[in-house]
């Protein structure tokens, strides 16, 4: 199971978070958001490898409705690995970014599209990018852009039919190892850890975290 944690923004936050046993750990560049990366001033420009030493976990840009030249930028200037689009993009935006980057601007970059969810037919959303990003995260539909805290009914899952991978997200807490440990989908990848783990806005409780990972991979 791949486990990402997102919303992170602390230099010495991240340096610990990145310590625990996770697969990717996500970076917000929408100005809107609480946990918008770049409000940090302090937040260094990195390349590929500097945050772990041997490149894990993979460093994940969030985007709204970015211009792609900026998105293109922050994977230059941040050592990003992975772009997740958490807007209303299209079909033609992903296959454009995957071919501008992939293999000359970041080899093999992967493509996350945000697919918000509150009953069936939200699901079916998916067939419009199916085959064109690597993984769908179904996240709480509500009125930000994620991080609203709360979950969504996952057997609405059940009705996801598609070939591509896919992140669980919204409102995933301390109190859920055990309910994700019994959700299974045959293209179940992993999930998505955000403002459940928060002492507060971009700083995650490390000790939950931890005990929470713990758990779900025991």
């Amino acid at each position: 199971m791949k486990i990402k944690v997102c919303g992170l923004r602390d230099v010495a936050n991240i340096r610990a978070v990145s310590q625990l046993d996770i697969d990717l750990m996500g970076f917000i560049f929408f100005p809107k958001s609480p946990r918008y990366v770049l409000a940090n001033p302090n937040f260094p420009k990195l390349s590929k490898g500097d945050t772990a030493g041997d490149g894990k976990p993979e460093r994940v840009g969030v985007f709204v409705d970015e211009m792609p030249q900026k998105m293109i930028r922050a994977i230059y200037d941040y050592g990003l690995t992975a772009i997740q689009l958490h807007g209303q993009e299209s079909r033609v935006l992903c296959e454009n970014l995957r071919k501008t980057l992939d293999p000359d601007i970041c080899p093999g970059i992967k493509l996350i599209k945000a697919i918000s969810v509150k009953e069936p037919a939200d699901v079916d959303r998916y067939k419009v990018y199916e085959g064109a990003v690597d993984y769908f995260l179904f996240d709480t539909k509500c009125n930000s852009a994620g991080g609203s805290g709360r979950h969504f009914d996952w057997s609405v899952l059940d009705g996801y039919d598609g070939d591509t991978p896919f992140l669980l997200s919204g409102g995933i807490g301390p109190e859920d190892a055990a309910r994700v440990r019994s959700f299974h989908h045959p293209k179940f990848a992993g999930i998505d850890l955000n403002s459940r783990f928060e002492i507060s806005p971009a700083l995650k409780d490390i000790d939950k975290l931890q005990t929470f990972i713990e758990q779900v991979r025991s």
